[in-house]
């Protein structure tokens, strides 16, 4: 199978505008994700998809792949899907957030592995996951997901899940946002409305539960990523930088 890495990167973010072009440790921070990115084993061509012409350059500059798309997509995801129509030949795209310049090419390898063997027709998606502390379950702001025995997805929630109803300490896993899809069902995904659950929780990966189909989950033992919202975020990204570098 072909599998193709999209890093989308939109310049006017609502909390931190401009923000693939910040710099950490004198370079933009897509520089790091792209560069990260591509010691990934398991991709056959990585680019970046934007809608600015400012990081179009940027990347073109360091000497990445990019592709302009349309400024009219709500979501990443339709971003993605716009890549995947004109990349008609590989089998698994790998949807790569911009605003994690620490990501771990293991990880990328992992999730899209996990697609790559999956033996069900209906996994046509995997993500990862990490177990976290039950004080970090408790913060809605840290997506949780649950998955069955073979570690497929039951549900994501921004609650604590599972609760610990007779006050057992349980085990708590994080979604990591890191996205590989069958291509085919990327681009029936992208057409699909919105359902409850994802419109109850602010998460669009329900849909693809809500509609039937299965998400495999790669568990990963250190998840050393971290998002960049803020400002401040981009501080504790320049300090984790200089401590692993």
């Amino acid at each position: 199978m072909k599998v193709l890495g999209v890093i989308p990167a939109r310049y006017a973010s609502t909390r931190f505008p401009g923000k693939p072009l910040a710099k950490i440790a004198g370079r933009p921070m897509i520089q790091h994700v792209y560069e990260q990115s591509k010691k990934a084993k398991s991709l056959d061509f990585l680019l970046v998809a934007t809608d600015d012409e400012r990081i179009l350059s940027a990347v073109e500059e360091f000497g990445g792949a990019c592709m302009m798309t349309s400024d009219k997509h709500p979501t990443g995801t339709d971003r993605l899907a716009e890549v995947a129509l004109k990349y008609a030949d590989f089998d698994i795209i790998v949807n790569i957030q911009g605003d994690e310049p620490l990501i771990d090419p293991d990880t990328i390898d992992q999730v899209a592995n996990k697609l790559i063997i999956a033996d069900n027709a209906d996994v046509v998606m995997a993500s990862a996951m990490t177990e976290i502390s039950e004080i970090d379950a408790e913060d809605p702001n840290i997506v949780k997901v649950v998955t069955d025995l073979s570690g497929l997805a039951l549900y994501f929630s921004r609650s604590k899940i599972p609760y610990p109803r007779d006050n057992n300490s349980g085990r708590f896993l994080k979604h990591i946002g890191l996205y590989a899809y069958k291509r085919d069902f990327l681009l029936a995904y992208a057409k699909m409305p919105s359902t409850c659950l994802e419109n109850s929780e602010k998460l669009e990966q329900l849909r693809v539960l809500e509609n039937g189909y299965k998400i495999a989950m790669a568990e990963i033992e250190d998840d050393i990523s971290i998002g960049v919202d803020t400002v401040e975020d981009l501080q504790r990204a320049e300090m984790l930088f200089r401590d692993t570098h």
